[in-house]
């Protein structure tokens, strides 16, 4: 089982924990990659439209005869071949949206925090909910990034639990780093986001998100016990329609 390194909000180290079992999955790149592209795709509307030659506000008329030029036959100028025509095979602003199941964004999740704990790129913030300034949170930052070489290209993470949603403010203002919420983590951002700096009470919340399941049979109503008043319908009876027969009148 992999550690995670757990430091104090002055950049202190206190102890390692072990990573919790959610986070210990077996490796699949390719699911990982799955999940990537398709946040990516979803990521951009991707609706560009070019206009075809149909399309385009240009003379139809063809632009000289066919024959007896000694040039190649040609119709009007809205042809792709010519500069200011149609787009012969561009994008017509129709998406393919590529989705993937919730199963597998969670197991594709749970990869990617299992890849950056084995690399050292995550470490636990303990008493985040005292930090009062945005120089306190740099100094976090520079110690976690202590001893890289190339600290301009460096991206740090900060993934906030509910409970410190309200830290974001300071946090933000910090060069090269991006604040999350827990809740909105995906493979993506896992992956991407260098190393990630995880609030101590994320650890709990996570077993505190259980699905509601609905029991169906609890819902049902017991008609024997239920009391029902009784109203008595009367029949309502229609008068019955008298026969008129009419007489011709009699010839003279």
């Amino acid at each position: 089982m992999n550690k995670i390194s757990v430091i104090s909000i002055k950049g202190e180290n206190k102890a390692s924990i072990e990573a919790p079992e959610l986070w210990n999955v077996k490796p699949n790149l390719n699911l990982l990659a799955q999940a990537v592209r398709v946040y990516e795709d979803r990521s951009h509307p991707g609706l560009s439209k070019v206009q075809t030659r149909g399309e385009i506000e240009i003379t139809t008329r063809k632009i000289y005869k066919q024959k007896g030029t000694g040039g190649a036959r040609h119709g009007a100028r809205s042809a792709p071949i010519f500069v200011g025509g149609g787009i012969a095979h561009g994008p017509k602003g129709i998406k393919r949206v590529l989705r993937l199941p919730k199963k597998m964004k969670k197991v594709a999740l749970n990869y990617a925090m299992n890849m950056k704990i084995g690399t050292g790129e995550v470490y636990i913030i303990d008493g985040l909910e005292l930090l009062q300034k945005t120089s306190d949170a740099a100094k976090i930052v520079s110690q976690v990034t202590k001893g890289t070489k190339d600290k301009k290209t460096l991206k740090t993470t900060f993934i906030l639990s509910d409970k410190n949603k309200a830290k974001e403010k300071m946090l933000r203002n910090l060069g090269d780093s991006k604040v999350i919420n827990f809740r909105e983590l995906n493979a993506y951002e896992v992956y991407y986001g260098g190393i990630l700096l995880v609030d101590k009470e994320v650890l709990s919340e996570f077993g505190k998100r259980k699905e509601i399941k609905v029991d169906i049979n609890a819902q049902k109503l017991d008609l024997k016990k239920t009391k029902t008043n009784s109203v008595k319908l009367k029949k309502v009876v229609k008068p019955k329609r008298e026969k008129v027969t009419i007489k011709a009148p009699k010839k003279k």
